[in-house]
């Protein structure tokens, strides 16, 4: 009996080996985040904003096609990426600023912790206008997520290897 079983079995495991993925379709509905920038460098931020283009531009396609203004996603910055947004910074910084420039167009609101921006001596004159400076970083995370947000932390960590050498 046993050995009737090892072809079988041989023959299930060669057969899957060869199927492929199923893509699927899941019923999405517009989301609602708050991304939480807390970078240990403000060269990170350009990799930072990237999660929200990945999170914007699928949803945008078929099968979904959201509209930027059916989607709600706020971005609370709290390290080092504060650098960015001042407006001292804007030729270091230029691509960046513009991205979140664009994006602030499609509706995602950008908000500063007033308390680092102080450990910064920034004050809303050095900010950007589509920045909006709120008391605490922590308050408006906890804020949002009991709005219904769901909370996404980008993790930005250095590459070592590229795609392709570990592919």
């Amino acid at each position: 009996m046993r050995t009737a079983l090892i072809p079988l079995l041989l023959l299930l495991s060669s057969s899957a080996a060869i199927a492929e993925a199923r893509i699927t379709t899941p019923p999405y509905e517009p989301p609602r985040v708050v991304y939480d920038f807390y970078l240990d460098h403000p060269a990170k931020m350009g990799a930072a904003l990237y999660w929200i283009r990945a999170l914007i531009n699928p949803l945008s396609e078929e099968p979904y096609g959201f509209a930027p203004e059916m989607m709600s996603i706020k971005v609370v910055l709290h390290g080092t990426e504060l650098v960015t947004v001042a407006r001292k910074n804007y030729d270091e910084y230029r691509d960046e600023v513009e991205r979140m420039r664009y994006y602030a167009s499609l509706g995602v609101e950008f908000k500063v912790c007033a308390l680092a921006a102080e450990d910064y001596h920034y004050t809303a004159a050095d900010l950007y206008d589509f920045v909006d400076l709120v008391p605490l970083a922590f308050t408006e995370l906890v804020h949002w997520q009991m709005q219904g947000h769901a909370l996404i932390a980008p993790q930005v960590p250095e590459r070592h290897h590229t795609i392709e050498s570990i592919r």
